[in-house]
């Protein structure tokens, strides 16, 4: 039998019902060590608590820990999985994704009702997990996220409802493979990967979500503070109100790159519009596109660019090529 190693960094897949008052809130047991005999059946189990932390909580400090973690046990074992509360949970997956390089399976899982609500998905998630990481056509396609019988990449995959169980979703690109009571079945794969690995994370980097009306005073308050980036969900294809466009061309001068992606869930920035705060001038004046990537997803890949280079063609390279 292949040897996995689950780590367990807190979330709601380790908290627990007070039946009393609703309210889900961490505990000092985790509530699924006494039922991991349910996982013999397909693996050779290990297990640590690495964190015990709510997901608002996490940082990019703490997906670094988690990821070098990842990267020193990777070599004793056939496969690892990451038990994660799910509101950061896709950004924690694509951060791993971006520093290791690897074709051991590394399967990041979570839950939606902790482990004594009705109908809870969190010993279910997680036997899927082992599951799908002892698969050998999990190999060599990254970090990926299991939840609710599906397999999605860390890259397209995000969190589409606040409490539905069947809340991780990749739109436009669906899943990667399903899971069955028998089976592990793949019905796509990952075409292309990259890694960056870097040892620290440093940098400040902003997201901003436009909306109508939106001017330049905080794109100014921000600059004024002299961040390493900043990351805008424009409107459609790419297209900011007119009045942003001052602060935006005083950044990119100061070699601050501006990363845009749209806020819109499907589709890719453009180039298409030529008027005052379209796509084709925020591109000339050296905006870079983002091609198919969240505001979330942007923000980590651009904290994560920003420690290996400053050079903006190389960054715009790594945003609008990559992918």
């Amino acid at each position: 039998m292949k040897k996995i190693l689950i780590l367990h960094t807190g979330g709601t897949i380790s908290m627990v019902e007070n039946k009393e008052t609703g309210a889900v809130n961490t505990t000092s047991q985790h509530p699924l060590t006494d039922l991991t005999y349910h996982l013999k059946a397909y693996a050779n189990i290990d297990e640590r608590i690495e964190l015990s932390l709510p997901s608002p909580q996490v940082t990019p400090k703490h997906m670094l820990q988690l990821a070098k973690i990842t990267e020193e046990m990777l070599p004793f074992y056939d496969g690892i999985v990451i038990t994660h509360g799910t509101d950061t949970l896709e950004e924690t997956a694509y951060f791993i994704d971006l520093l290791l390089d690897t074709d051991k399976p590394i399967i990041i899982t979570g839950a939606m009702r902790s482990s004594n609500e009705i109908g809870s998905d969190a010993l279910y998630n997680l036997i899927s997990s082992v599951r799908v990481a002892v698969s050998d056509q999990a190999s060599n396609k990254g970090v990926l996220v299991v939840m609710n019988d599906e397999i999605h990449t860390a890259k397209n995959v995000t969190k589409t409802s606040t409490s539905n169980v069947a809340t991780f979703q990749s739109p436009q690109y669906g899943p990667l493979g399903i899971i069955t009571k028998d089976s592990i079945i793949f019905h796509h794969t990952v075409i292309k990967r990259y890694a960056y690995p870097i040892n620290q994370i440093e940098k400040q980097v902003f997201l901003l979500k436009a909306y109508a009306g939106m001017d330049a005073t905080i794109l100014e308050a921000i600059h004024k503070i002299n961040p390493d980036g900043i990351v805008i969900e424009a409107l459609g294809q790419g297209n900011l109100p007119k009045e942003t466009i001052v602060p935006i061309q005083q950044m990119v001068q100061q070699h601050i790159p501006v990363i845009l992606v749209s806020r819109c869930y499907q589709g890719v920035v453009q180039a298409t519009y030529g008027y005052d705060g379209g796509g084709r001038q925020l591109k000339d004046m050296g905006v870079i596109f983002a091609n198919g990537l969240t505001g979330p997803k942007a923000r980590i890949k651009l904290l994560i660019a920003l420690e290996t280079t400053k050079n903006m063609a190389e960054l715009q390279y790594i945003f609008e090529n990559e992918f």
